[in-house]
C-alpha cells in the first residue's frame, strides 16, 4: 500500500472516531438533560410535577432594611426603589447624601443626559425620602484654608 492510500485510510479512521465520539457525547448530554431536568419530577401516577422554588419576597424589610436594597425602611421608600433602581444601584443612592436642592438639581441632570422619564408626584415623594433618611453628612473633608499667609519656596 502506497504511504498516500495509508495516509487516507488513517484520515478516515480518525474521522469515523471523530464522529462517533461527537453522536456519544449528543446523546449522553440528551440522556442527562432529561434524567437531571430540575423543573419536573414524575409522581407515583406518572404524571409530571413541578418544583416550586420559593424566593424570598424582594421587598422583604428586616431590622427597619429593605433586605435586596440596602435602603431604610421609611415612607417613599417604593416610589425611591421602583423609580431609582431601575437604572442604578441604591447604594449609589445611599452614598451620595444631598439637600433637597442637589437632589432636584441631580434629578433635573439624570432627565435631561441619562434618559430618566419625568417622576410626577414622585419626585417629591422621592426627594423628601432621601432627604430624610440620608442627609448630607455634618462630618466630612476639612473647609477651605482661608487667610493663609503663602510663602515663597527658595
Amino acid at each position: 500500500m502506497s504511504e498516500k492510500n495509508k495516509f487516507w485510510k488513517n484520515a478516515r479512521r480518525v474521522y469515523r472516531f471523530l464522529i462517533v465520539v461527537c453522536v456519544l457525547a449528543l446523546i449522553s448530554g440528551i440522556v442527562i438533560f432529561y434524567l437531571n431536568d430540575a423543573d419536573t419530577a414524575i409522581d407515583e401516577n406518572g404524571e409530571n410535577q413541578y418544583t416550586t422554588f420559593s424566593d424570598d419576597d424582594p421587598d422583604r424589610i428586616e431590622k427597619g432594611i429593605h433586605v435586596r436594597t440596602g435602603l431604610t425602611d421609611a415612607p417613599g421608600l417604593q416610589e425611591t426603589v421602583n423609580n431609582c433602581t431601575s437604572c442604578h444601584s441604591a447604594k449609589l443612592v445611599i452614598q451620595n447624601r444631598m439637600s433637597a436642592e442637589r437632589w432636584h438639581a441631580t434629578i433635573r441632570w439624570m432627565q435631561e443626559t441619562q434618559n430618566l422619564w419625568p417622576l410626577g408626584d414622585n419626585e417629591d415623594i422621592i426627594v423628601d425620602y432621601l432627604t430624610t433618611n440620608y442627609p448630607p453628612k455634618k462630618k466630612g473633608r476639612r473647609e477651605t484654608l482661608a487667610d493663609v499667609q503663602w510663602y515663597e519656596l527658595k
